[in-house]
């Protein structure tokens, strides 16, 4: 994996378990909160790798998916496949509290040997994203088209994540504008296509899903991703929402070094923070470092006065209050983001209820990217 594609993983390491002492109540003591009380929201989790000891960073150990697992079975959770919790919050309609999607990323072949087992035995559904040259070129970790048709078979969703797997927002040296477009097109459609041919035609069709090759993507990205059609899937954490941005929904996602029970608790809890508005729209860091992220909250159960922020690798973040009525806030790294992947984790508890809202904004910090077309 190319060094930046190591950045979140290293610095997620170092975000001090802040929010976690904020919280104080064990989470998993916590009521759920009725539909009356918050709209409707679900959480979705996302995995790589299971019980593959060499690649820590993006895999969870077989004890510490089974007590997830456990936890989730134990405290009531509903797990639903993502289409269609993406449907019920598109449509309006209402939904329990709890509920979660399970999402796994690249078709590694531990998802067959070791997730997949796992999961059939509880009856649970779940999502994998595919980058298919991995499938196509039959590459040792990874599963093949006749264990994916199995999968299928018992209820798996398969949907896309590049035929690539590549930094698909950057430009390559002298491409223009448009020819990266054509470029990043090709590569999406070609991933659907393979899709479709293997695993039959309504494979990733209500509603097409797109997860970002690393939880990478830029405005322009993004918005060729809405072009296209897809619901634009992320890795930023955070919980989904009838507000969420449906070109980059947030994933929770899930490895050795951020699966302990608590912080597992408190995520799977946690409720989509009412963003109406976040400036700049584009992730992607050129100039301004630390960038500076203003949001305005919609009306919510949450308790404006804990908005609190976080940045990756330093903790604590600025937050300045801009306006009250409606909310909105400034918020600043106090010290310049590294090279690569880092995020800004906003929080606030929810009322009464000793939950949290949260949303987080991904940040791309390339200095040295040059856009000639501006």
């Amino acid at each position: 994996m190319m060094r930046i594609s190591l950045q979140l993983h290293r610095l997620w390491r170092r975000l001090p378990a802040v929010v976690a002492v904020c919280a104080g109540l064990s989470a998993w003591w916590l009521p759920p909160v009725s539909a009356r009380e918050t709209p409707a929201h679900a959480v979705a989790l996302m995995y790589h790798r299971f019980g593959e000891a060499a690649h820590p960073a993006t895999s969870i150990t077989l004890a510490q998916f089974e007590a997830q697992l456990a936890y989730l079975a134990d405290e009531g959770f509903r797990v639903w496949p993502l289409t269609r919790i993406l449907r019920r919050l598109r449509e309006g309609g209402e939904m329990p509290d709890r509920v979660v999607a399970i999402t796994i990323d690249d078709a590694y072949r531990s998802v067959y040997e070791q997730a997949f087992p796992r999961l059939r035995e509880r009856g649970w559904p779940f999502t994998v994203f595919v980058s298919t040259d991995a499938v196509d070129e039959r590459l040792p970790d990874y599963m093949s088209w006749e264990q994916l048709r199995e999968m299928q078979r018992a209820g798996v969703e398969f949907a896309n994540h590049s035929t690539s797997h590549g930094h698909l927002w950057l430009r390559e040296a002298g491409e223009e504008r448009s020819a990266w477009a054509q470029r990043v097109r090709r590569d999406i459609e070609r991933a659907q296509t393979r899709l479709q041919q293997e695993l039959g035609t309504d494979t990733n069709t209500a509603p097409a899903l797109f997860a970002y090759p690393y939880g990478e993507f830029d405005a322009r990205l993004a918005a060729l991703v809405r072009e296209l059609g897809y619901v634009g899937i992320g890795q930023h954490s955070g919980a989904v929402g009838a507000m969420s941005d449906y070109t980059a929904l947030p994933r929770y996602p899930m490895a050795e070094a951020f699966a302990d029970r608590e912080a597992f608790a408190r995520k799977a809890l946690s409720l989509p923070l009412p963003v109406s508005e976040a400036q700049p729209g584009d992730p992607l860091v050129r100039e301004q470092n630390p960038p500076v992220l203003e949001l305005t909250l919609a009306p919510g159960g949450y308790v404006a006065d804990g908005f609190d922020c976080y940045a990756s690798g330093q903790g604590r973040a600025e937050v300045q209050r801009l306006e009250d009525r409606p909310p909105r806030y400034r918020v600043r790294a106090r010290e310049p983001l590294p090279m690569g992947r880092a995020r800004y984790n906003c929080t606030a508890p929810a009322a009464g209820s000793g939950r949290w809202y949260w949303y987080s904004q991904p940040w791309i910090i390339a200095p040295g990217v040059i856009d000639p077309d501006g």
